[in-house]
């Protein structure tokens, strides 16, 4: 059966991983990896979900199945934070939302779910995207193209370009957007730009897929959620994939959610048992605990409230990181522009060096980035930022 097997080219990443972790050089540095990573290098258990678990642990009885839909607390109080307490489309019955493998299993199963609803419909991403979205949707069926979104010259948005793409999508099509924190460029629109995408999507009537991973790392946490409560609000038909990786820095629990926004209540039902019939064949029920632990921390006042200021830490320490890194390289002595790091979101941004340079780096100094330049800037701090000042200074000179 394996004899004629081909072997795939690893994931860039993923390359870039394994080779840092070979490295003995002691001051070699992994700007590759999408894990924020606090000021000592490291990616700490926050206290919110520490306590939780050990409430987990001291309250529960069983680890029997828990059904397609997973826990049903922490489904309840992803609703609140997406789409906010006065949402019309969750007084309306109009909204299901599912517990998922991570926020990658989410959108698979949105990508199934389209495919099984409309299988000629097509799916629009931003030019660039998260670079699995490419593998997740073909996968399922789904036919993707691109719309314009990155403006490499100003490292900035081509919002003009961008909404002349969209006003040609229309019924039938699905246009996926980044909530906030754009992976990998880091540029997001403002809050009247996306007023006016949630404009034209209503008016096109094509289908938002939202994907939403960085939830609060950007202006904060209903902030973020400004994108997923427009559209929801214009258009009659909204997909949303969420993820709880890297604000509640539960990466390896995989913890993610898909809610659907329907029409109305019947057809929402109707929605829910392709649905569940869908998860039935991937991974018939999904993981407990970590949604159990966060609905323990929704459900909780105080550690609402440390969840709220200890993500609140690592939004500032971002910014703080993107301030400081775009100083220190206007201060130095190469001849380039790099203060759109400051006005950027995230943890990710494109260096906008070249392959030489991005080899020269790792050869040289063992900083390790993917071949587009994409950086996670939550990867420095006071020990090595200086470090990589002087090595891009040397790269690519005055």
């Amino acid at each position: 059966m394996f004899n004629h097997v081909k072997p795939i080219p690893p994931d860039p990443i993923l390359g870039v991983i394994t080779a840092h972790a070979a490295d003995p050089n002691p001051r070699k540095i992994d700007l590759g990896v999408g894990v924020y990573r606090d000021g000592h290098g490291a990616t700490p258990i926050l206290s919110c979900v520490a306590r939780a678990e050990q409430l987990l642990l001291d309250s529960q009885t069983t680890k029997t199945y828990l059904g397609p839909a997973g826990v049903p607390g922490f489904n309840e109080a992803i609703n609140e934070l997406l789409f906010g307490s006065g949402s019309e489309a969750l007084a309306e019955g109009r909204v299901r939302t599912i517990q998922t493998p991570g926020g990658t299993g989410a959108l698979r199963l949105a990508a199934d779910l389209i495919h099984a609803a409309a299988p000629e419909a097509e799916l629009w991403a931003s030019d660039p995207t998260w670079s699995n979205h490419y593998a997740l949707f073909p996968a399922a069926g789904v036919t993707m193209h691109k719309y314009p979104y990155f403006d490499w010259q100003s490292s900035g948005l081509s919002f003009d370009e961008m909404v002349s793409a969209l006003e040609q999508r229309g019924p039938g099509d699905v246009v996926l957007f980044h909530a906030c924190c754009h992976n990998p460029c880091g540029v997001s629109p403002s809050p009247e730009q996306w007023a006016a995408i949630a404009d034209v999507a209503a008016g096109r009537g094509f289908t938002p897929l939202i994907d939403i991973a960085y939830m609060g790392f950007e202006r904060g946490q209903a902030e973020d959620c400004l994108p997923v409560r427009l559209l929801s609000e214009r258009c009659p038909e909204v997909i949303v994939a969420s993820s709880c990786s890297k604000n509640f820095a539960m990466y390896r629990e995989r913890v993610g959610a898909l809610s659907v926004i329907a029409r109305d209540a019947k057809n929402a039902a109707a929605i829910e048992t392709v649905i569940n019939s869908i998860t039935r064949a991937n991974y018939s029920m999904p993981p407990s605990h970590g949604p159990a632990v966060i609905d323990i921390i929704l459900h909780s006042d105080e550690l609402r409230a440390l969840w709220d200021e200890e993500l609140t830490g690592m939004r500032e320490r971002i910014n703080g990181v993107r301030k400081t890194l775009a100083e220190k390289i206007a201060a130095s002595g190469i001849g380039r522009d790099f203060s759109f790091l400051a006005r950027q979101s995230g943890m990710f941004s494109f260096l906008g060096i070249n392959r030489e340079q991005i080899h020269r780096l790792r050869s040289k100094y063992s900083i390790y980035l993917v071949d587009s330049s994409r950086i996670n800037v939550a990867s420095f701090n006071d020990a090595n930022m200086d470090y990589f000042v002087a090595a891009l200074e040397d790269v690519i000179g005055g």
